[in-house]
């Protein structure tokens, strides 16, 4: 079992940042494959970056390179998002996700989905005001 609390969202007006974090506890020693994904009103949940915690693999959706990073503190169990010049359209429910990953096959994926992943957090709250 894993646990995942998100912290860190809030309001900005576009342009600005925020910083999401993501706190991983229970048996998160072994690999895992982690991820961010949002969900706006009214759509699906897609992936937004991932980080294999077993090696140097990571990587960012196309809607968000360029402003976005992930990162993972593994001496802190926290994955992180840096995002900057935030738009409108990034408002939605943030979710940070893990996944057993013996292999790093999951995140290797070339996309990855809600179903690719079996623990989630309970969403934290990104609204961009134009």
């Amino acid at each position: 079992q894993v646990q995942l609390v998100e912290s860190g969202g809030g309001s900005v007006q576009a342009g600005g940042s925020l910083r999401l974090s993501c706190v991983a506890s229970g048996d998160i020693s072994r690999r895992h494959c982690m991820g961010w994904f949002r969900q706006a009103p009214g759509k699906v949940r897609e992936e937004v970056g991932r980080v294999d915690t077993g090696g140097s693999l990571s990587g960012l959706s196309d809607s968000v390179k360029g402003r976005f990073t992930v990162s993972l503190d593994n001496a802190n169990n926290t994955l992180a998002l840096q995002m900057h010049s935030l738009k409108p359209e990034d408002t939605a429910v943030y979710y940070c996700a893990a996944q057993f990953d013996f292999w790093g096959s999951t995140c290797r994926k070339t996309r990855l989905y809600q179903s690719d992943f079996e623990y989630w957090g309970q969403g934290t709250q990104v609204t961009v005001s134009s």
